[in-house]
């Protein structure tokens, strides 16, 4: 009713040439008042588009562009999405079919030269059905735009043959295009980067964008994906469609306010943009893109893998067996290069099976398939509080996990699920961020935090509490207060869900509370004045293992702010700081030996192998206790023996009791029940008597299970602690380093050929980290030597990061 009332008002829309268009546009954008108001912007280009779909209708009967014709006119772009903006490009087709070509041309100068003349961007083209049918076989782009084809005015026959025909050879041609069309889609993602992470994103070509959602469907109209797939119901934003319209939203008044077409967003419209949009300022704005730009990112990521693996098969192809399902962990395979669920896996009933589908995609690197997560939104239930061990070991793996940990919980936080593991992320989720340093979202700067710590873990005793402390020093941003002192309350009531000791919860609680306490100490505070490092201690209460957490947090959090924010001053001028304060605070204390069951003791005493499973405290965890003669490496067949029947150690302590070894271990199995004790008992006297290789099995398990993927790498260098005891010949040996298949077995491999006798030892498993502390006894062959040899022998078998690749040639330009 908009476009008739003003184009009345103009005398028309076919009488004046393209003036009257112009001038009926000009009122659209500028109304006011009550005879003309400004209209939204959805309204605005549903106004757009009946505009200009009226005036080229009047004009195309007025040249006698009619049904029967064999002319007609084809709108593609904009206006054949229906999607008009104030300055949009008008992009046209005048099809022919057998019509005299000096008939054709005079048509199309009289449909052209109106719209040039009134100063209106024009793309247009004249075809045959046949010509344009050829033009979209050999050019992409143009492919993509006929997509989008809509007939407007003249023989609709003409126009639906030319539609069915692009959509036809765009299906049947897929398999041959597909490659090109990422790669096209890849390189248009590098020039225009990030809308979510651009200061001034590129709206349209940015990846994220207007052009990905027309990419899905492209990919929709080749029958290979959902246009709009489902992203489950919790969604944050609203889903793919209001981001599409929030997009459109944005660039829509991105023209308005530009008086032209305008692809990128300036930060000095922001503030009015966000105004007209009843967003509020420009933080506000950025938070709503940043939104809908990830979600859109996210559904591009799953349309395009959907796509990959649904492309027609040929030839020899086609006769493959069907991809195998290789296990990950209780309930979680692989296939066809996604995480999914096993056939058997029930997650109405298996509330931790959320973190078990996301630790296995962060360390394989595989990512989550789309079904599966949204079956998880669908039917997965509530985490009870506080939440189980075995749960919470799962969290631990995934944040331990380097980069893969990013894109897990991005895929977690989009479909839902991450909010419903921490409600209290809705206050930092695509929160901007408020000073030039900061590269990222508060939400994408809690994750990147938590990817450079994994790097760090080796340098703390508990790589869990630093882990946890990296995900939320923030957390209390985007709140009324200190963001530090709102977020340690914060940390004190998450660690409580987590089922984090009450000890555990507090240093946690005091890691977010304390976490600017060294940069801001180190770069602002006189260092040589006594009070400055006795304020920090006093701060700390003293612990040094916290001071140890937050050092390293400090490093991790700087690292990711955005580049340049951590460098050689800052980690000299924090070092000598920690320094000082580990010099007025107290020592640590050394690890100790467990006490033993006198119960056990008696067992020992009779001599004999045993074995005995009994269950843990955790619904999934299991102790197992053997018993047997202590003769070198049988640490290692018993580990290795737990290891091959997919046992993982959670924690251990190993003692003697005369000529007996006594070892208790905590474990997990990783698929399915434990097997029966005595099957264990047979394969560890199978171990200790030669008849089981359990190096050549353990192995072969690990290759199969890792492969090539980022598994096979540490995020963090190991690192060996040396420590005297009172007992002449004996040292504490502690290692801090990534987990891996059989590790305990390995090690006590490592230190039986080396000669070192290990007299107890405490092993303790954090998510993907271990920390476990050896008692050696090397007697009176003790040295430097003997010590470099044992080093040399653990760091053998222990994860360490990938190779850093050589420098590549260049130019010598910059």
């Amino acid at each position: 009713m908009v476009v008739w009332a003003v184009a009345q008002r103009n005398g028309g829309t076919q009488n004046n040439g393209a003036a009257d268009l112009v001038k009926a546009r000009a009122q659209l954008l500028d109304g006011a008042g009550t005879r003309n108001p400004r209209l939204d912007p959805e309204s605005l280009r549903e106004a757009l588009v009946d505009l200009f779909e009226l005036w080229l209708t009047g004009k195309g009967n007025e040249l006698g562009i009619t049904a029967d014709s064999g002319l007609s006119v084809v709108a593609v772009g904009g206006l054949g999405r229906r999607e008009m903006l104030p300055y949009s490009d008008l992009d046209l087709v005048l099809l022919h079919d057998d019509v005299d070509p000096k008939v054709v041309s005079e048509v199309a100068d009289q449909l052209w030269y109106p719209l040039w003349d009134a100063h209106i961007k024009l793309d247009h083209s004249v075809r045959t059905v046949p010509q344009a049918l050829r033009v979209a076989a050999d050019d992409m782009i143009a492919a993509l735009g006929l997509l989008e084809a809509r007939h407007i005015v003249g023989d609709e026959d003409l126009s639906n043959l030319l539609i069915g025909g692009v959509r036809r050879e765009w299906r049947t041609g897929i398999r041959s295009r597909f490659d090109d069309l990422i790669d096209r889609t890849t390189a248009r993602w590098q020039r225009s980067g990030e809308i979510a992470h651009r200061a001034e994103p590129d709206l349209k070509n940015g990846r994220g964008g207007l052009r990905d959602i027309q990419l899905l469907d492209a990919l929709s109209i080749a029958q290979l994906t959902d246009a709009m797939p489902g992203l489950g119901p919790e969604v944050p934003g609203g889903g793919l469609k209001q981001a599409h319209r929030r997009l459109l939203d944005v660039r829509t008044e991105l023209h308005r306010v530009a008086g032209r077409a305008r692809d990128q967003l300036r930060a000095q419209d922001a503030d009015e943009i966000g105004a007209a949009l009843r967003i509020g300022d420009r933080f506000d704005l950025a938070r709503t893109l940043t939104d809908s730009a990830r979600t859109v990112s996210y559904s591009c990521d799953v349309g395009l893998r959907t796509a990959a693996n649904a492309l027609p098969r040929r030839g020899l192809a086609r006769l493959r067996r069907m991809p195998v399902r290789r296990p990950l962990d209780e309930g979680v395979v692989e296939h066809s290069g996604e995480v999914v669920l096993a056939r058997d896996a029930r997650p109405q009933r298996d509330p931790g099976l959320i973190l078990r589908v996301a630790a296995a995609s962060a360390q394989t690197g595989l990512p989550m398939s789309a079904t599966t997560l949204n079956r998880l939104s669908e039917d997965a239930p509530e985490l009870r509080e506080p939440w189980p061990k075995d749960a919470l070991n799962d969290l631990l793996v995934l944040l331990g996990a380097g980069r893969g940990s990013i894109d897990a919980v991005e895929a977690l936080d989009r479909t839902g699920l991450w909010g419903r593991l921490f409600p209290e992320w809705g206050a930092v989720r695509d929160l901007p961020p408020r000073d030039a340093l900061h590269t990222w979202t508060v939400d994408r700067h809690l994750m990147e935090t938590v990817s450079f710590a994994s790097g760090l873990s080796t340098r703390v005793a508990r790589p869990d509490l630093l882990a946890l402390g990296a995900l939320l020093h923030d957390i209390g941003k985007g709140r009324t207060g200190d963001h530090s002192i709102v977020g340690a309350e914060l940390a004190t009531h998450i660690g409580r869900r987590l089922g984090l000791w009450p000890s555990d919860v507090r240093t946690l609680s005091a890691i977010v509370r304390h976490h600017l306490l060294l940069p801001d100490t180190a770069t602002r505070r006189d260092l040589d004045d006594p009070a400055t490092v006795q304020n920090v201690a006093d701060a700390l209460g003293g612990d040094v293992g916290l001071l140890e957490l937050l050092h390293a947090l400090a490093e991790a959090d700087s690292m990711a702010t955005g580049p340049g924010v951590w460098g050689d001053w800052k980690a000299s001028l924090i070092g000598e700081l920690v320094r000082r304060c580990r010099l007025v605070m107290a020592g640590e204390p050394l690890p100790q030996p467990e006490p033993i069951d006198p119960e056990l003791s008696d067992k020992a005493a009779a001599g004999g192998v045993h074995v005995s499973l009994a269950p843990g405290d955790g619904k999934h965890t299991f102790v197992v206790t053997v018993i047997a003669p202590d003769e070198p490496g049988l640490l290692s067949d018993a580990a290795g023996v737990l290891a091959l029947h997919a046992l993982r150690v959670l924690s251990a302590s190993l003692g003697s009791a005369g000529d007996s070894a006594i070892n208790t271990f905590v474990v997990m199995p990783k698929f399915g029940d434990p097997p029966d004790a005595g099957l264990l008992r047979q394969e560890l006297i199978r171990a200790t008597t030669g008849a089981l290789d359990l190096p050549a099995v353990l192995a072969k398990r690990e290759a199969e299970a890792v492969g090539t993927g980022p598994g096979r790498y540490a995020r963090a260098a190991p690192r060996l602690i040396w420590s005297p005891v009172s007992t002449p010949g004996q040292v504490i040996l502690e290692l801090r380093a990534d987990d891996r298949i059989g590790l305990l077995s390995r090690l006590a491999g490592a230190f039986a050929a080396t000669g070192a006798n290990v007299r107890w030892a405490k092993v303790v498993t954090m998510g993907s980290a271990v920390v476990d502390a050896f008692c050696l006894d090397l007697g009176d062959s003790d040295s430097p030597a003997l010590r470099d040899r044992i080093e040399k022998a653990v760091l053998d078998v222990v994860p360490r990061p990938a190779p850093t690749p050589p420098p590549t040639a260049t130019d010598g330009t910059a």
